[in-house]
C-alpha cells in the first residue's frame, strides 16, 4: 500500500515538475494559437495546436523559447497558406520572425510583434500597404518584405528606425516618391528597391552608410548622387537626368561621400573610368554658373538700394504689380519704410488695383475688409519643402470668388475656410488664418508651413501649398467633398444617409491612427489640441482625415478650453493640452458616433446636456447601452461590438489623465474589435460589409 502512495506522490512530482519546466507565458500560447488557425492549421506544422498552451514545452516545429517566452518563429518554405493574424503583438519576446517563401495573403496586419529585430515575409502573397506598426519596433535590425504584392506608397514612418541596417521592398508594386524619413535611416548598409514604381529622385539616400543599393526598374528621375557612385550600386530601368548634375544653391555644405567598407564596387559613370586628377569641365561650369548667380543677387540688391535711396517714399515700388518673393530674395532684404500716410493710401491703392478681383456690387466679398494691404515686412523665412507650392494671393482670389460667402465651408478659432476651384478643375481647401491669432506667434509663418509639410498619414489631411503675401498667411490643404463628421451626425440633410456601424468603426479607427501617429510616430510628439467631430474631414469612401494638424501653437490654451465642449477636466481646469488629453476628447468623438449626440446640447434636459456627463455611468450596463444608441443605426449592429465599442469610450474618458491609455492602445483594442467580430452575419443592409482586415479600414489600402 505505502508503494502505491509512493508511486502516485512520484508520479505528481514529475508532472509537476515537467508542466514548471515546459509551461509558455500564456499571452504567447494564445498568439501562437490564434497563428496556428489563421494559417488553416497546417500538418505542415508538427506539434501546433489551436487549442494547446505549451509550444515551449512541446517543442513546436520552428518555434524556440527562453524560458517561457517565445523567442523565434521561423517558418520559411513549407507551402503555409491563409495569414498571419492578428495577436502577434503579443509576442512581446520574439526576436526574429520568418514566415518568407509561402502563399500566406491578406494585408499585413497591424498587430506585429513589437520588439521584432529580424522580420521576414517575404515571397508571399501580402497586399496593400506597410502598417504604420513598423515604425514603432525600433529594434528592427532587417526588414525583409520583397516579392509580394505591396501597392501603396510607402508613409513617412522610418524616422525611429535607427537600427535598421538591410531593408528589401524589391519585387512589389510601390508607387511614389522615397518618403524623406528615410534619410533617418543611419544604420542603412543595404537597400533593396528594384522592380517597383517608385518615382521621383533617390537624393533623399545620399548620406546614408550604404554599401549596397538596388534601385532598378522603377520610374526613378534626376541625377545620381555623388555619394552613392563608390558603393555597389545598380541602377539601370530608370530615367536618369544626363549630363553634369546642377551645382548645389549657394551656401549648401559640401556633401559628404560614402566610402565603402568593402572592395567590390560598381561604378556607374558616364565617361571614362580611369582616375583623374584636378578639376573636371562639368565642375568648371558649375563654378562659373554659381559666380555668375552671386554675382547677379549682389547686382540686385544694390540697384534695389540705389533706387530705395533715390526716392523720399515707395510710391514707384507700389505702382508695380506685387509679385510674391523667393526665399533667396528676401534673406537680405530690409522692411519697406512707409514714410506718411499719405503714401500709406497711396500703396494700398496700387496694390488692391493690382491684386483684387472685382466683385460684383449684389455679392461682397466675405473677407473684403481683411485684404486692406498692409506694408510689405520682408524677413528671413524659414525654407519651406519643394513638396509645399507657394500660391499668390491673386491666385487664392480667384479660385475662391474673392474669398466670397459662398465658397466659405467652414470657421473655427483660427480662421475661416473656403471652398478653391483652380483653372485646372482642381478643388482644394483654403484656410485663411487670422492676423489676429498669428501674431501671437513668436516665430514666421514658414516655420509652421514646414512644420505640417512633414506630417504625412493616410489620415491626416494633406497640406498642398501656402501663400504668405502682404500680411496674408493662408494654408492650402486636399478637399473632402463629404464635409465633416460633425456635419453628417449632427445637421439633417434629407440627402445625406445616416452612418453605418461599420463606417463608423472605420472612422473611429482612422481618427485613433491618425492621432497615434501624431502622438507617437512623429518626433517630437505632435499634440493636436482641437481634436474634435468638426476637425475629421470625411472623403468620398467615408475614410476619415483629420485636419488641423500642427497648429497647435496657434491655438490660445484658455480661449481653446473655453470653446472646447470636447475637452478633458484638466484643460478646463487650468488650460494646458497634453496628449492624454488628446485621447479624451477622442473618446468624446466615439460617444458622438455610438449615440448620435453633440458633445453639449443646450435643448435636452439638463442631465443630458453633456453628453459624457450622461453617457459614462450606463456605458458597461448593455441594457442602459442600446437604449443610448444613436437611433439613425436602427439596431443595425452587433452587440459584442457595441459593448466592445464603449469598453474603449471609458478608457479615454476616464477623468484623470494618467489612468487614459496611448493611442496606440486604443488602436490595437479597436483593431481586436473589427477582427473578432463578423459583422456580415450580424448585420443588414448597407451596413453588411465585413472588414477582413482592420488595414482595409482606414482609407491606407
Amino acid at each position: 500500500m505505502m508503494g502505491l502512495s509512493g508511486l502516485l506522490i512520484i508520479s505528481i512530482l514529475m508532472w509537476v515538475a515537467s508542466f514548471i519546466n515546459g509551461a509558455t507565458d500564456s499571452s504567447d500560447a494564445c498568439a501562437l494559437n490564434n497563428l496556428y488557425s489563421s494559417m488553416n492549421s497546417p500538418s505542415q506544422l508538427t506539434g501546433w495546436s489551436a487549442s494547446s498552451n505549451d509550444p515551449c514545452g512541446q517543442s513546436w516545429k520552428g518555434v524556440t523559447c527562453s524560458g517561457s517566452r517565445v523567442t523565434e518563429i521561423k517558418i520559411s518554405g513549407l507551402g503555409l497558406s491563409g495569414s498571419i493574424g492578428f495577436q502577434l503583438a503579443s509576442l512581446t519576446a520574439l526576436n526574429e520572425l520568418d514566415v518568407s517563401n509561402n502563399n500566406l495573403g491578406d494585408t499585413i496586419p497591424y498587430g506585429l510583434p513589437p520588439n521584432v529585430q529580424r522580420l521576414n515575409l517575404a515571397g508571399n502573397n501580402f497586399n496593400g500597404a506597410i502598417p504604420y506598426s513598423i515604425s514603432q519596433m525600433t529594434s528592427l535590425n532587417l526588414l525583409n518584405l520583397s516579392h509580394n504584392h505591396l501597392q501603396q506608397q510607402l508613409n513617412d514612418m522610418f524616422g525611429n528606425l535607427a537600427s535598421l541596417s538591410t531593408l528589401d521592398l524589391s519585387y512589389n508594386s510601390i508607387p511614389g516618391n522615397l518618403p524623406e524619413s528615410f534619410s533617418s535611416l543611419t544604420s542603412m548598409s543595404s537597400l533593396y528597391l528594384q522592380n517597383n514604381q517608385f518615382t521621383g529622385t533617390i537624393d533623399v539616400l545620399a548620406n546614408l552608410p550604404l554599401e549596397n543599393l538596388n534601385v532598378e526598374n522603377n520610374q526613378f528621375t534626376g541625377w545620381i548622387p555623388q555619394q552613392l557612385q563608390s558603393i555597389n550600386i545598380q541602377t539601370g530601368g530608370n530615367s536618369w537626368s544626363s549630363g553634369a548634375a546642377p551645382p548645389p544653391p549657394p551656401g549648401t555644405p559640401p556633401a559628404k561621400i560614402n566610402h565603402p567598407k568593402s572592395g567590390n564596387t560598381n561604378r556607374q559613370s558616364g565617361g571614362s573610368g580611369g582616375n583623374k586628377s584636378g578639376i573636371g569641365g562639368g565642375a568648371i561650369a558649375g563654378i562659373i554658373i554659381s559666380l555668375l548667380l552671386v554675382g547677379a543677387i549682389v547686382a540686385f540688391f544694390l540697384i534695389k538700394r540705389r533706387s530705395r535711396r533715390s526716392s523720399p517714399d515707395v510710391e514707384n515700388l507700389d505702382n508695380q504689380p506685387f509679385t510674391s518673393l523667393s526665399s533667396h530674395e528676401v534673406h537680405e532684404m530690409k522692411p519697406v519704410q512707409i514714410s506718411s500716410s499719405n503714401n500709406m493710401k497711396k500703396s494700398e491703392t496700387a496694390a488692391s488695383i493690382n491684386l483684387k478681383r472685382p466683385v460684383s456690387v449684389h455679392q461682397k466679398s466675405f473677407d473684403e475688409d481683411d485684404f486692406s494691404n498692409k506694408p510689405v515686412v520682408t524677413k528671413k523665412l524659414t525654407p519651406v519643402p519643394q513638396n509645399v507650392k507657394s500660391y499668390s494671393i491673386a491666385d487664392l482670389q480667384m479660385a475662391t470668388g474673392s474669398f466670397s460667402v459662398d465658397n466659405l465651408i467652414g470657421e473655427g478659432s483660427i480662421g475661416r475656410v473656403y471652398r478653391a476651384q483652380f483653372g485646372d478643375g482642381k478643388v482644394l481647401a483654403v484656410k485663411k488664418i487670422d492676423s489676429s491669432v498669428l501674431s501671437r506667434y513668436p516665430e514666421d509663418f514658414t516655420e509652421i508651413v514646414a512644420n505640417i509639410s512633414r506630417l504625412h498619414h493616410p489620415n491626416v489631411t494633406e497640406l498642398v501649398g501656402y501663400c504668405s503675401e502682404h500680411g496674408q498667411h493662408l494654408l492650402v490643404y486636399q478637399f473632402h467633398k463629404n464635409g465633416s463628421l460633425h456635419d453628417f451626425l449632427h445637421l439633417s440633410d434629407e440627402y445625406t444617409k445616416p452612418l453605418t456601424w461599420n463606417t463608423r468603426v472605420k472612422i473611429a479607427l482612422g481618427s485613433a491612427r491618425a492621432l497615434e501617429y501624431l502622438h507617437e510616430v512623429c518626433s517630437p510628439s505632435v499634440v493636436h489640441k482641437n481634436f474634435k467631430s468638426e476637425n475629421i474631414l470625411l472623403d468620398a469612401e467615408l475614410n476619415p482625415h483629420l485636419s488641423d494638424s500642427g497648429l497647435a501653437s496657434l491655438i490660445s490654451d484658455a480661449n481653446q478650453a473655453i470653446s472646447h465642449n470636447a475637452c478633458a477636466p484638466e484643460v478646463a481646469d487650468s488650460g494646458q493640452y497634453t496628449l492624454k488629453s488628446d485621447v479624451y476628447s477622442f473618446g468624446v468623438v466615439m460617444l458622438e458616433l455610438l449615440t448620435g449626440r453633440k458633445p453639449f446640447d443646450g435643448s435636452r434636459p439638463r442631465a443630458e446636456q453633456s453628453l459624457v456627463r450622461w453617457a459614462t455611468p450606463q456605458l458597461h450596463d448593455i441594457d442602459a447601452l442600446t437604449k443610448m444608441v444613436d437611433p439613425e443605426l436602427e439596431d443595425l449592429y452587433p452587440v459584442k461590438s457595441l459593448s466592445r465599442f464603449a469598453d474603449v469610450i471609458a478608457l479615454c474618458v476616464q477623468p484623470e489623465p494618467e489612468f487614459r491609455p496611448p493611442m496606440s492602445e486604443v488602436v490595437q483594442d479597436l483593431v481586436r474589435l473589427v477582427q473578432r467580430s463578423n459583422m456580415s452575419k450580424r448585420t443588414v443592409g448597407n451596413s453588411s460589409r465585413q472588414f477582413e482586415n482592420p488595414d482595409s479600414i482606414d482609407g491606407s489600402v
